[in-house]
C-alpha cells in the first residue's frame, strides 16, 4: 500500500488533470455506474467536531473500484493553523481488494471540489465570463481561483472574507503563487457587483448572496455550506436561478441552500433542472439563454474522492513517489 502525503497529492494531481477526472466522475455518477450511500455524519454531543464517511464503488474501464473517504471536521483547527477538514482517502486494488493507497483527504478535497466547479463553469457559464467574485479566503477559495483560471480567462478577481486580514493574505498569495491580481473588497455585494463568475467557499450558516446582487448571466459555483443547516445563498437567489446539482439525492437531503426555498414553498423538487453529469452527457442543455443566472450547488460525492484517489495512486506509483507500507 502506498502512503501519499499532502505535498505528493498536489504534485501528481494538478488542476488540469483533476478537471478531466472529475468530468468523467460526474458522467459516471449520472450514468448509474456508481454505488454509494448518502454520506454518514456523526456529531457527538460531547465534542465540537464531526466525523463524515463516504464509501462507494465506481464501475468503468479505469479509475474504478472500491474506495472511501473519512474526514473529521474540527471548527477550532483554522485558529491552530490547521485545515478545518482532516482525514484520509483510501482506495482498494480492483482485482484483489487489498488496500492500494491511503492519502491526505484534505489535499484531495481541496483539488477535487474546485475541479468539479471548473467542470460546471465550463458547462454552464458564458464563454466570455471572466469577472470573478470569490466569497471566502480559505483552502477552497485558493483552489477555486486556480480552477477558474483553467477553464476561463480571468480579467478581474475580487475577494471578500469575514476577516480582512485573511483576505489580504489571500491577495498576497494569489499575486505570488498563481500570479493573479486580486482586489480585496469590504462586502459580499461589492464582490458580486458585475461579476459573471461567482465562487462561494464559506462555512456560512446565513445567506451571503442576495438575488439582487447577482448580475444577469452570472454563473455561481456554490461550493461551501455543505450541511443542511448551512446556507450561502438566499432563498430568492436560489428560486430565481437555473439550479444544477452534483446529485439530486444529496441536494434534496443535505443542501441548506435548497431546503430554505423548498420549505418556504417557493420551489419544488423539480427546481433541480439537472445533475452536472446529465449536462455533460447531453441529456440537458444546461444554460438556456444569455441573461439566465445559473447555480451549481456542490455538496461533494464519494465518486469524486474515489476516482481522484485512483488517479493519484496511479500517478504516484508511476513517478516512484509515496511511501510503500508492507502490511505483512
Amino acid at each position: 500500500m502506498l502512503l501519499i502525503d499532502r505535498a505528493t497529492v498536489r504534485l501528481v494531481y494538478p488542476m488540469e488533470r483533476a478537471t478531466e477526472v472529475m468530468a468523467e466522475a460526474m458522467r459516471r455518477y449520472s450514468s448509474g455506474l456508481v454505488d454509494q450511500p448518502l454520506r454518514t455524519i456523526l456529531r457527538p454531543e460531547r465534542d465540537s467536531g464531526l466525523l463524515g464517511t463516504m464509501p462507494g464503488f465506481v464501475a468503468g474501464e479505469e479509475l474504478s473500484g472500491y474506495g472511501l473517504k473519512a474526514m473529521v471536521l474540527k471548527p477550532e483547527n483554522p485558529a491552530r493553523g490547521l485545515d478545518l477538514h482532516i482525514g484520509v482517502v483510501m482506495v482498494f486494488d480492483p482485482e484483489t481488494g487489498a488496500p492500494l493507497a491511503l492519502m491526505d483527504a484534505g489535499a484531495v478535497t481541496a483539488v477535487r471540489t474546485a475541479a468539479v466547479s471548473a467542470v460546471a463553469t465550463d458547462a454552464l457559464a458564458l464563454p466570455g465570463a471572466g469577472d470573478l467574485a470569490i466569497l471566502g479566503s480559505g483552502v477552497q477559495a485558493r483552489s477555486h481561483l486556480e480552477a477558474m483560471a483553467v477553464v476561463r480567462e480571468l480579467r478581474r478577481v475580487r475577494v471578500w472574507s469575514r476577516t480582512p486580514a485573511h483576505a489580504e493574505s489571500y491577495r498576497e498569495w494569489a499575486a505570488k503563487e498563481p500570479g493573479i491580481e486580486v482586489e480585496v473588497v469590504d462586502t459580499p455585494a461589492a464582490a458580486l457587483a458585475g461579476a459573471d463568475l461567482v465562487c462561494t467557499t464559506t462555512a456560512a450558516r446565513e445567506p451571503l448572496v442576495e438575488a439582487e446582487a447577482l448580475a444577469p448571466g452570472a454563473h455561481v459555483n456554490a461550493a461551501g455550506a455543505s450541511f443542511v443547516d448551512h446556507r450561502e445563498l438566499s432563498a430568492e437567489a436560489v428560486a430565481r436561478a437555473a439550479f444544477f446539482v452534483d446529485s439530486r439525492q444529496s441536494a434534496l437531503a443535505e443542501s441548506g441552500d435548497l431546503k430554505a426555498p423548498l420549505d418556504a414553498g417557493m420551489v419544488g423538487p423539480e427546481h433541480i433542472l439537472a445533475e452536472l453529469g446529465e449536462v455533460l452527457l447531453g441529456r440537458h442543455p444546461g444554460r438556456r439563454e444569455e441573461r439566465e443566472i445559473t447555480v451549481y450547488k456542490s455538496l461533494g460525492l464519494g465518486v469524486q474522492d474515489i476516482m481522484s484517489g485512483f488517479a493519484i495512486a496511479e500517478a504516484a506509483a508511476a513517478q516512484g513517489l509515496g511511501l510503500a507500507w508492507n502490511q505483512d
